[in-house]
């Protein structure tokens, strides 16, 4: 099959009547609704299975409606309005929360462009609209999402949510940036920001094999987007109480819960159009079943890479520990953008030269030379730069003048680069046997 020209599937869109319209709409919300259910379910499921526990076992078979008793728990919970808050700003921000959560599916294919599939007799795409600045419109609600944080930290009068709010924003800036920056490369590669278009170049190699620095970047920025562990830091109940949502209850609770989960499955939804091969069979089955990839099988492939990013995102939670803000502010802004820079460089480079028909060898040449020769200065100025431990700990110890951890009256932990002075340590009172024995020392015969 030859690769599809720019824009060439978008006149499928807009041909719908109304009620296909809107019942394909219809279709997004209860997909988005039901999956975050199982999502909920799921995710006590497998973290108990990693800390050795249980799990929800009361409600339904073998816990299964525990999401659903949740959500009747929320709804019966009292609706408690702070006194001090700006009472419009406090009940708008969760709808502003939770609504461009389900906006951003619109432009997500569950399936081929071309009219497919036979829905009451009328033939469709199974998607519900596609347009050329598609990705555009999903960076935009995503962003817009975050206003309803900001502005239910702000609106509580409380301190704590306010911090939460603050920390939201800064983190929406800091990952959207190298999320973008992620987008920029798959529109190099494809000529192309529409949803259908990106997934029909992918019909040979998905681009996660052949932009892999953009689809870990993506993978790590879509993590710190939606405020999840282990970037979960405007909602860190250890320093925040709960974050910028300490002061809700009942459905508006629920509903900043459901916007999170919601731009879960949203963001995973991306991931698997940009780099995942979208709604296409995996390699093995497109190699020996044609049908994998027409009718209505797409919908099967698609929720299933959904599924396994969604496990991502809990097997992240399960098993890593919170960032501090320092450090994970630091990823952002120090390690992820300055990488997709390069690599955007590269790849633009690299573009332009196979497009003025230069090849392979050359490309490599012109290309890998120069940033062989930048890894080089750098390893070489890092080498230079290294001093011993000695005299770092000696210029930054308390006698040097330097960190001294109990200047204000209290403990504070040294910054980076700080060194901590040694601490004083009486002699151990055990026997010198006992000591060998705890340091590892071997006592056996003709040692």
């Amino acid at each position: 099959m030859t690769t599809p020209q720019p824009y060439e599937t978008l006149h499928f869109f807009g041909q719908d009547p109304w009620w296909l319209v809107l019942l394909k709409a219809v279709f997004c919300f209860a997909f988005l609704v039901l999956t975050v259910l199982v999502a909920i379910v799921w995710e006590r499921k497998v973290v108990a299975w990693m800390q050795l526990r249980i799990g929800p076992n009361r409600h339904g078979p073998w816990g299964l409606l525990q999401s659903l008793a949740d959500g009747v728990k929320l709804a019966l919970k009292e609706d408690l309005v702070v006194k001090g808050s700006d009472k419009v700003v406090y009940v708008l921000a969760p709808i502003v929360c939770a609504i461009p959560a389900f906006m951003a599916f619109a432009v997500i294919p569950f399936g081929p462009a071309g009219d497919e599939v036979s829905i009451f007799g009328t033939r469709t795409p199974l998607q519900l609209t596609d347009f050329p600045v598609a990705l555009l419109y999903v960076l935009a609600t995503a962003s817009v999402g975050i206003y309803g944080i900001v502005l239910a930290g702000w609106s509580s009068g409380s301190t704590y949510p306010l911090l939460g709010g603050l920390r939201s924003s800064a983190q929406m800036i800091s990952y959207e940036i190298a999320m973008g920056l992620s987008f920029a490369a798959v529109f190099i590669y494809s000529g192309s920001m529409s949803t259908s278009e990106i997934v029909a170049h992918q019909q040979t190699t998905w681009f996660a094999a052949l932009l892999p620095v953009s689809f870990i970047v993506y993978v790590i920025a879509m993590v710190g987007e939606t405020n999840r562990a282990p970037f979960d830091l405007p909602e860190a109940e250890g320093e925040l109480v709960g974050g910028f949502n300490t002061e809700y209850s009942s459905l508006k609770f629920a509903m900043f819960m459901l916007a999170e989960y919601v731009n879960m499955v949203t963001v995973s939804a991306v991931a698997s159009t940009l780099f995942l091969g979208g709604w296409r069979a995996p390699w093995p089955v497109s190699t020996f079943w044609e049908g994998a990839n027409h009718g209505w099988w797409p919908m099967l492939w698609i929720m299933l890479k959904i599924q396994l990013l969604l496990f991502f995102f809990i097997w992240l939670r399960g098993t890593l520990p919170r960032f501090r803000y320092d450090q994970f502010m630091k990823l952002g802004w120090k390690v992820l953008i300055p990488v997709s820079l390069v690599w955007l460089v590269l790849l633009a480079s690299v573009r332009a030269l196979r497009n003025e028909g230069y090849g392979f060898g050359q490309v490599v040449l012109w290309v890998g030379a120069p940033v062989g020769a930048v890894l080089l200065v750098a390893l070489v100025r890092d080498f230079l730069r290294k001093q011993p431990e000695e005299a770092a700990a000696a210029e930054n110890g308390p006698a040097a003048g330097g960190f001294d951890p109990m200047a204000g009256g209290y403990p504070v932990p040294p910054l980076p680069g700080q060194v901590l002075p040694p601490v004083p340590r009486r002699p151990s009172r055990a026997p010198k046997q006992l000591q060998d024995a705890l340091n590892g020392a071997d006592h056996s015969e003709g040692s």
